[in-house]
């Protein structure tokens, strides 16, 4: 098995959807410029509990007029995701949306995590 993604979930106030596109969109190019594999932010449309399962509205505490965000940056190993986010975290770019005081959403709420592919297609 081989393979490597950064996930990260967020909530996003609906009336920010259209600027954090924006955002995403530059963020893809970036990552996908310095070698990212793949590069995937997907806007919750879907989010009811299905067969007693929990929701992210429930676990996220989503409020009134938020919704979520679930993305994921696929890498070919660990190794290639640190090479690739080290990159990308000096790249002027992603300095101005992380460095500003305005981000179109809460980053204390943003979940995130470095997984290893042990199930693939």
């Amino acid at each position: 098995m081989s393979g490597y993604t950064d996930g990260f979930v967020i909530t996003i106030p609906k009336s920010n959807i259209e600027e954090y596109q924006k955002t995403a969109e530059v963020a893809k190019d970036v990552w996908l410029e310095y070698g990212a594999l793949d590069y995937r932010e997907c806007i919750g449309e879907d989010l009811e509990s299905q067969n007693d399962c929990g929701s992210f509205l429930s676990a996220l505490k989503v409020g009134e007029g938020e919704t979520v965000v679930f993305a994921w940056i696929s890498f070919e190993s660990r190794v290639h995701r640190d090479i690739v986010n080290s990159k990308v975290m000096k790249d002027p770019r992603i300095m101005d949306i992380c460095g500003s005081d305005e981000m179109p959403f809460d980053p204390k709420r943003m979940l995130y995590g470095g997984f290893e592919v042990f199930v693939s297609r």
